[in-house]
């Protein structure tokens, strides 16, 4: 069996933390590990590391690496996705994949998931995924249900039909529904959440896609190499509209795992520790008289008082203040961010890259300070700037700086000037990472001013 993960996306709904430069996969909500590292472990029981493809894009490749190695997977496969084309032909990519570069056979199980849901006890998930596998054999595309234990209207919905074996064909897939349909298919009792994770032989997965999807369908067949080099003219479109909707071959198998895809801040809140006033809290908050609340602090002091069935969550640049059970309207409030050209919508003030990461620290008129650390043994690209100079100030570690034909060595305390015009380079020779200040100063500030010359490294 190989597992497909499934991590380039990026949502909305878990704003302020979740962005497009960094989404939710990333995220370490529940824990020590992200959602992308947890969801890697939860298959270390039945399979190797080396039996994972994670597919994602290349903006996310550096923090897919980083999670392998807090999993302790560095042998799991990455694949980049040339162009953003949604799940259907992202699976049938990794499918290509184990078939051309794996050296997989027809008679494979792929088992597909998201890279973002909590799911839990382990003992539990594993006795669903046996089955499943199970299933898999018997020549059905299998897709899990969590069965409801409240009118969500987050979700998608799986309508069961006839048993099969230790699942059920499936009837029907709906849409996400309004509160009163939500709760009809409550009641019904044969409505089961769609989790959006499938298991199929390739052969299988192949099969279906050529009865359904004969555009995707042609371009796998030409093989892996020709495939990557037009995926840009795959359809958009999702597995389940693709093939889940339309195959005669669909079984639902209810999973009994706890299940929670974590797509709102009330969904979070449900996932957390609670004190004795049920009161979800992290980061330095203190709470008089509040009740039924959620207080995430991130980077300075959140005082509440009063407050039953309120959301709060803070990070350095953004406040969200919301009822519970209104959390779903956050991704309108980052329709607005877009609409309005506000940056928050895509970028937090941390951004990581290959070399490390920088935190913005302030913005005024004509300047910009910003945190910058570099991991041991990397470095930025050489570039220049026509609108700004640049002031180096070390905070700890070694700092190996070129500006014009200069080449110097940097220690704690210690500065170096770039002048506006001038090529120069940041590098750690260390053993432990760099930090430094960087004040900016200019006319213009924009990351498009930086003019480089190895981009191998990408933006600062």
């Amino acid at each position: 069996m190989k597992v497909i993960i499934l991590a380039g996306g990026g949502g909305s709904r878990l704003f302020p933390l979740s962005r497009t430069r960094f989404p939710k996969q990333f995220l370490k909500l529940n824990g020590e590990h992200s959602l992308l590292a947890q969801t890697i472990q939860r298959f270390l029981p039945l399979v190797r590391p080396c039996d994972m493809v994670v597919v994602t894009n290349q903006e996310y490749i550096h923090h897919v690496r980083t999670e392998l190695i807090a999993a302790k997977t560095n042998e799991a496969h990455i694949l980049l996705e040339p162009a953003a084309r949604n799940t259907a032909p992202a699976v049938a990519f990794a499918a290509r994949y184990c078939l051309d570069v794996l050296g997989c056979d027809a008679n494979e199980i792929l088992y597909v998931t998201p890279s973002d849901h909590i799911i839990r006890p382990l003992k539990l998930f594993n006795e669903n995924l046996l089955q499943a596998i199970k299933l898999a054999k018997m020549g059905k595309i299998v897709t899990l249900g969590v069965q409801p234990d409240h009118p969500e209207t987050g979700y998608g919905y799986i309508q069961a039909g006839e048993a099969f074996s230790s699942g059920f064909y499936v009837q029907s897939f709906r849409e996400k529904p309004d509160q009163e349909t939500a709760e009809s298919y409550l009641a019904a009792g044969n409505y089961y959440w769609n989790s959006g994770m499938f298991a199929f032989t390739i052969e299988c997965f192949m099969n279906e896609l050529a009865k359904y999807q004969e555009e995707i369908h042609a371009l796998v067949e030409a093989g892996w190499e020709q495939m990557r080099e037009s995926f840009a003219e795959m359809p958009s479109i999702s597995l389940d509209y693709a093939i889940a909707e339309k195959s005669q071959e669909l079984v639902m198998l209810p999973i009994t795992a706890e299940w929670n895809d974590i797509g709102s801040w009330d969904a979070i809140y449900d996932v957390l520790p609670k004190d004795r006033e049920a009161n979800a809290l992290q980061g330095d908050c203190i709470p008089i008289e509040c009740s039924n609340t959620l207080i995430l602090a991130h980077s300075r002091l959140i005082g509440g008082i009063g407050l039953e069935d309120i959301l709060i969550v803070e990070t350095d640049d953004v406040i969200v203040v919301a009822k519970k059970g209104e959390s779903q309207k956050v991704k309108d409030l980052v329709t607005q961010l877009k609409e309005r050209g506000r940056i928050e919508a895509d970028e937090p003030r941390t951004l990581y890259h290959p070399w490390g990461y920088c935190t913005v620290l302030g913005v005024g008129l004509g300047y910009q300070m910003k945190k910058i650390v570099v991991n041991p043994g990397e470095m930025l690209s050489l570039q220049m700037h026509y609108h700004r100079s640049e002031h180096w100030i070390v905070i700890s570690g070694t700092a190996k700086v070129i500006i014009g034909e200069s080449e110097q060595l940097l220690h704690e305390n210690e500065s170096a000037f770039v002048p506006q015009n001038t090529l120069h380079r940041l590098e750690n020779p260390g053993k432990l990472p760099l930090q430094l200040i960087e004040v900016q100063n200019g006319s213009y500030l924009g990351e498009d001013d930086s003019v480089r010359f190895n981009d191998k490294y990408g933006r600062v």
